[in-house]
This record gives C-alpha cells, structure tokens and sequence, in this order.
C-alpha cells in the first residue's frame, strides 16, 4: 500500500539503531495517520527513551511482560501505545532488539497537514492562521497529540514503516547542535532515572510540552 500524499515511510531497517541513539534520530521526521476521516502529519520535536528491564522508569522494568507491554518486546519499529488516566493515549516507537523490550515516547509534535481534522478532534477552533496557543493544543503533550493524529488502542503493535500509521523521513534534518537533553519529566517514582538524560527536544521549538526553566 502506497503512502497518500507528500509523505513516504521510512524503511524497516531505519528502525534498526539504539535506543538513544533512534529517539533523536526522530526529531524532525514525521508522524503520519491515514485514516478514513483523513490523513494527518505533523512533525515530532520532542521524545523520551525508556530503556526496558533496567529503567525504572519503564513500563517493562524488570522485564515485566504483560498484555500492557507486550509490544515494547517486539521487534524495533512498531507502535507501543497505553493509556494514561484511563482515557488519553499515549504513542511509543518500539526500538532495540526483539526480546529486549525498550520505546521511545513521542511528547510533542508540530501540526503540518490536516490541521482541521486535527482541531476537531481536539474541539480546537482555529484561528486564520493558527495562534501559538492553538497549534500548542494540538500537539504539545502526548496525550494531545494522539488524540489530535487519531491514534487510539485500535494501533496498537502496527508496523510504523508502512500505512496506515508511520514515521516519514525528516523534511529537513535537525542539526546536531539543535538538538537538546535533560531529565524525563512526571517520573518522580523512578528513582535515580529521575535524573537520567533521556528526554530529547529541537531547542527553543515552540511545540515542546515542557520547556526548561
């Protein structure tokens, strides 16, 4: 199945790289959901790496393996989606080897194509052309930016290198010196992974959910 639109998945082994190394290798690509309401695309600017059995801040900490996170243990380049509060999606890309069981949590994207499906999913009004404060509803936070792309359970475990929810290359690459790291945020319970430099940003990018102090 072709890609619809300007926008072309990247290949299976783009996948294949660690953990850190795949969580900034995602800034600047983008996030497309094709669906039958209409395709939509934005570009990720913020992730955060948790890093499987001996993270605690991981889901699968420990080598938990349930229903939850069987995905995160497949191999790299699917989508490892939960809820959170019961009622908001979040959006993970499976990364490392099959059995070792490590994602990248996608935080906040910048809105490109079908900004008004976007907005109505999101019960948006936009403005002619969008404020900063609406885009930011749209895709600062990964709750948000689920909603706001139509990523539900329903994606659960699909392969992001094809149709119809994948990651497209990078329009423009985002230059090594653009790139920003700090501490993961909302972990308080994980202990000394609190502090562990995972989280990834383009700096200065207005969509980034948390901006540093």
């Amino acid at each position: 199945m072709a890609a619809d639109g300007p926008f072309e998945p990247v290949p299976r082994a783009w996948f294949d790289r660690p953990t850190l190394e795949l969580a900034a290798a995602l800034l600047g690509t983008v996030l497309v959901h094709d669906t039958p309401e209409g395709l939509a695309a934005a570009r990720i600017v913020e992730v955060e790496a948790y890093r499987g059995p001996h993270d605690q801040a991981a889901h699968s900490y420990g080598g938990r393996r349930t229903a939850r996170t069987e995905a995160m243990f497949w191999p790299p380049g699917h989508a490892y989606i939960y809820r959170i509060y019961g009622m908001y999606c979040c959006f993970d890309v499976v990364s490392a080897p099959d059995g070792h069981p490590e994602a990248v949590l996608v935080r906040a994207v910048e809105p490109l194509h079908g900004l008004p499906l976007m907005a109505r999913r999101r019960s948006v009004t936009l403005s002619r052309p969008p404020t900063r404060a609406e885009l930011r509803a749209l895709g600062a936070g990964p709750g948000r930016l689920a909603q706001a792309l139509g990523i539900t359970m329903a994606q659960y475990g699909l392969p992001l290198w094809e149709p119809p929810l994948y990651i497209a290359a990078a329009p423009e690459p985002v230059p090594p010196e653009a790139v920003a790291t700090g501490p993961r945020v909302n972990i308080g319970y994980a202990g000394e992974a609190t502090a562990y430099p995972w989280r990834f940003w383009i700096r200065d990018h207005p969509m980034v959910s948390v901006r540093p102090r």
